[in-house]
């Protein structure tokens, strides 16, 4: 009798244990179902209307070699970026996602941005103590919590607030992990740890940050808004205030105008999910009585790729498709490409080969396989010629029989990481004649890369750096529909 009361009761705990599992994948199933899905917070997808402007500049970073194998580099965005700090009396607002010193394994030597940026903020704020100046980034650069950054310590000291952007209001990228995550993890936070290096640079850090890390999401957004005494300026770029970036090609469009509070508007709905007090500045808003054509449109998260998309399956048989990208992946871009392609639209796609990543050398994806379906379409492709840097363009421009061009800008690689309404995402799409001198220039920085124009080595034909084989292109499509991928 003590023996059957005895198995009895190991096969009642069994069934127990068994309906406890079951709850928890059940608990499981549902986080990640609803973190995949739940609402937005309010003002992310954002797209207001174009609005003209009498001020555009667009402005690039080049990266090249010449005959000697010397590289040479040509910088203007953060030259335009301290600019528009030192000129402002009333409101800064920098909204960056790498703003770190992080080096990697091979030292990027050439310019300490996240340094410059730091002292150029807090000089300012000395100079005129009545200026608002806030400062928007993402946990990264803190390794979510194990590693204080130096930069945001120096300007919270110097009276200069610094927003790291609520990522958990964000929709999951990587469910199948982040629902275990959410419910396991994030409840003990994170703190300053010794246990493992970090991952970004020198020092260590804690499990509990590279736990963090695999969520694969950000606030990836790079823009600056100022004041110049008068009006609104902004500028959305691809660059980062990064030390480790700091040698990569990248390119800006720099704005006045109603534009420019449209993007106020977006960075406070930010700080807003945030939890951070939204600064109200005391600016008219000036009305543009523009006479060159010109008009600019902000566009974040999903907003993007339906901009995209729209630049695309317009453009007819006699119009002309350029890309310069550093992570094509989605399969909507993809296919709209393919689709313009047989209509017999002319494309030029400009690709990072996707080797190097800070010291460290890469296998290649997503843009290899991606480039092998492309060529299979009949579309151009070629290589930037990068030798540690990297080619971290993400622009898109349109050029049509009549004259008119649009261009596509900003902080977001075309992957369903980033055109999904997943990570945090500015752009801004510039429309108008073609001669009009902020798009000839944008055209003119397209072809001399393509082109390799003045003895300056900038890109390499499909055949260095095709990859045909099957195995990438499978692990490609894994990566990115499930979400398991840092692209």
């Amino acid at each position: 009798m003590t023996m059957l009361n005895s198995n009895a009761g190991t096969h009642n705990r069994r069934r127990l244990g068994i309906r406890l599992l079951a709850l928890i994948v059940l608990w499981l199933a549902a986080i990640a179902i609803y973190h995949v899905y739940k609402p937005l917070p309010y003002g992310l997808d954002f797209s207001p209307a174009e609005r003209t402007v009498t001020s555009v500049q667009f402005l690039a970073d080049r990266t090249f070699t010449t005959a000697d194998g010397e590289r040479h580099m040509e910088q203007q965005i953060f030259d335009a970026v301290i600019e528009m700090i030192t000129g402002a009396r009333r409101l800064v607002l920098v909204d960056m996602f790498l703003f770190n010193d992080f080096q990697g394994k091979v030292a990027e030597t050439h310019r300490a941005l996240s340094d410059e940026l730091t002292a150029t903020l807090i000089a300012q704020k000395q100079r005129y103590p009545e200026l608002d100046v806030w400062v928007i980034s993402d946990p990264l650069n803190s390794v979510y919590g194990g590693l204080p950054s130096r930069q945001f310590a120096e300007l919270e000291a110097a009276g200069i607030p610094v927003t790291l952007t609520d990522l958990t209001r964000l929709r999951d990228s990587n469910p199948a992990y982040s629902a275990i995550w959410r419910l396991f993890i994030k409840p003990f936070g994170n703190s300053k740890g010794e246990l493992l290096p970090n991952p970004f640079g020198e020092g260590r850090v804690s499990l509990r940050s590279y736990l963090a890390m695999l969520n694969f999401k950000a606030n990836h957004r790079k823009l600056i808004i100022a004041d110049d005494g008068h009006e609104l300026t902004a500028l959305v770029t691809s660059a980062n205030p990064h030390d480790g970036s700091s040698a990569h090609g990248n390119v800006a469009l720099r704005f006045n105008g109603e534009a420019a509070w449209d993007l106020f508007e977006s960075e406070a709905a930010l700080l807003k999910f945030s939890g951070e007090p939204v600064p109200v500045p005391e600016l008219v808003h000036i009305a543009d009585s523009a006479t060159n054509g010109l008009t600019v449109q902000v566009v974040t998260e999903r907003a993007v790729e339906r901009a995209a998309l729209d630049l695309i399956d317009r453009a007819e048989p006699e119009d002309q498709l350029d890309m310069a990208m550093f992570y094509l992946a989605d399969r909507h871009i993809v296919k709209a490409l393919q689709r313009a392609a047989k209509r017999g639209v002319t494309l030029r796609i400009l690709l990072d080969p996707n080797k190097d990543a800070f010291g460290r050398e890469k296998n290649g994806v997503p843009n290899r396989p991606v480039a092998y379906e492309l060529k299979q379409a009949g579309i151009s492709v070629r290589w930037c010629d990068t030798h540690g840097e990297q080619c971290h363009s993400k622009w898109l421009m349109h050029h049509d029989a009549e004259g008119h061009s649009a261009m596509l800008l900003g902080s977001t690689n075309f992957t369903r990481r980033n055109l999904h309404n997943l990570n945090l995402e500015t752009n801004v799409i510039l429309r108008g004649s073609a001669d009009v001198e902020p798009l000839q220039l944008a055209q003119r920085w397209f072809d001399e890369r393509w082109n390799n124009y003045d003895d300056r080595n900038y890109s390499v034909d499909y055949e260095a750096y095709a990859d045909e084989r099957l195995w990438p292109r499978i692990l490609y499509r894994v990566m990115e529909a499930t979400g398991l991928s840092t692209f």
